[in-house]
């Protein structure tokens, strides 16, 4: 008899604990590219929705009456946009609710219809051609400005503040690089810069030393590259090593970052660098400072340009969630259109398409180093 009850004791008492540790998993999945010459990028991405994961886990959410543990499925597509939808592919099997990414807009565009078939919504904070939004996937989330703001904004401040006459246009061939440089070129053009050159490269280069010479046997008095920043540094390196010193140098959020300093390596050519970003700066942001100070106690050195956007989405994601009741893909993703989130980055909401509403873009500019908001 003693013993029955001892066991019916100790079974109540594991009930109890069962109870009280019942917690549905919810998966949340991020994708950026954390190995090749963008790792830099993408860790930071993953660092941004991981933080954000971590602080959930810790207020201890429940959704439509459940409680939830969140876990972040992180995969690398190494901005390749083969990886790209494998690793989307992958997400879908493993029925992650929602996913946070991708980086570069030749992986995202590509992943975006593989997210679109399996109706699971995904939100990027950093791939910007506007080609993304262009199908009208009702998955599809962007909550930063697209390239017709960078590269427009770029050309005016060319023209209109630095009254430049003539430029040359590079870009790497990548869905991001081609797409910012023709917004740029076609602004420029509008207000009266004449384009003196166009040069193309990869987005593996190193050695721009052929296409640099040829540019500067025209004489332009400002460079736009459409790439990232393991090309645009190099390429700053060789511009002082050919004399090119006085000649301006532009482009979009790619190379729009602190390690472009260090891949300059002391180049005086970084001085000359006018970089925009889709948002506003970090003192801008709503809460863009005081998040920043959490994030460097986390993760110390690491900080490059989006991991604020990655951050916002995966709260965006969650909020989403709350609001319908459910993480079912079917359920929320109308209450995520219907978004008005404050975020850390800006109050987030969606046009019809996707694109955030009213995107801020910001102009920045490196002095003795430092990346330095212009506006």
């Amino acid at each position: 008899m003693q013993l029955k009850l001892k066991l019916t004791v100790v079974a109540a008492i594991a009930a109890v604990a069962g109870m009280a540790t019942a917690q549905e998993v919810v998966k949340i999945g991020h994708v950026g590219p954390v190995s090749g010459a963008q790792a830099h990028y993408g860790k930071d991405n993953e660092n941004g929705a991981r933080m954000a994961i971590e602080e959930l886990n810790a207020q201890g959410v429940s959704i439509g009456g459940k409680k939830v543990k969140f876990e972040l499925q992180a995969e690398d597509d190494a901005a390749d946009p083969k990886q790209g939808t494998a690793a989307a592919q992958k997400l879908c099997d493993a029925k992650v609710a929602g996913v946070v990414g991708h980086l570069n807009s030749g992986t995202t565009i590509p992943a975006s219809k593989v997210y679109n078939d399996c109706g699971i919504p995904h939100i990027t904070g950093a791939a910007t051609n506007p080609n993304l939004t262009k199908p009208g996937y009702k998955t599809t989330f962007r909550i930063i400005a697209n390239d017709n703001a960078l590269g427009a904004g770029l050309a005016a401040y060319a023209a209109d503040v630095l009254k430049l006459k003539s430029v040359a246009i590079i870009d790497d061939r990548t869905a991001y690089g081609q797409g910012v440089a023709t917004v740029f070129k076609k602004v420029a053009a509008e207000k009266g810069i004449k384009v003196v050159d166009e040069q193309f490269t990869t987005d593996k280069a190193t050695d721009f030393m052929a296409i640099l010479t040829a540019i500067k046997a025209k004489n332009p008095d400002g460079i736009f590259f459409g790439g990232m920043d393991p090309q645009a540094g190099p390429m700053l390196r060789q511009m002082e090593q050919l004399g090119m010193t006085n000649v301006k140098y532009f482009g979009g959020d790619g190379i729009c970052t602190s390690e472009i300093a260090k891949l300059a390596a002391g180049a005086k050519t970084l001085s000359n660098v006018v970089c925009a970003e889709g948002g506003a700066s970090l003192a801008k942001m709503p809460g863009g400072l005081a998040w920043k100070a959490k994030y460097d106690a986390k993760y110390p050195g690491q900080f490059q340009v989006y991991s604020p956007y990655t951050y916002d989405a995966t709260m965006l994601l969650v909020d989403a969630m709350k609001r319908a009741g459910s993480w079912d893909p079917k359920v929320y993703i109308p209450e995520l259109a219907k978004s008005n989130y404050k975020g850390v980055t800006a109050n987030i909401a969606f046009e019809p398409n996707g694109e955030l509403k009213n995107p801020a873009i910001t102009l920045y500019v490196y002095k003795d180093g430092k990346k330095t908001p212009l506006n």
